[in-house]
């Protein structure tokens, strides 16, 4: 089963998201903050990451540069979701996949993840 690791310091946001993502037929965890998903993200090996870009302890951008640093992180597709930050997260395409404004349509964000996740299947062929 596909594992999605979705970090956001809302919990709602968090819940919604793992909410649309488990009825696709996902699996979903979730954590509060860039540290925790950090660790998250080492622990459980996930197929994809949906970060928040403004968080407490490390930010989504710190996040993802940690996340590209080493050889066992770098390949996850890391998809930025945020209310304020989009262009900012736009200039870095070396670290996020895909980037979205909230709000947005749920529809964007599963197309987009399940684009991402058949890009990385292709890839291991």
């Amino acid at each position: 089963m596909v594992t999605i690791v979705v970090i956001d310091d809302e919990p709602m946001n968090a819940d919604v998201m793992a909410f649309m993502l488990s009825a696709e037929g996902f699996s979903v965890r979730t954590a509060a903050d860039g540290e925790a998903g950090l660790r998250l993200v080492v622990e459980t090996h996930p197929d994809l990451i949906i970060t928040d870009f403004m968080m407490p302890l490390m930010t989504g951008l710190e996040l993802a540069q940690a996340l590209r640093a080493h050889a066992t992180t770098a390949h996850i597709p890391v998809v930025l979701l945020t209310a304020a930050q989009a262009e900012f997260g736009r200039r870095y395409p070396h670290l996020f996949d895909a980037v979205f404004a909230k709000p947005c349509l749920p529809s964007d964000i599963i197309g987009a993840v399940s684009r991402l996740l058949k890009s990385q299947t292709s890839r291991r062929i």
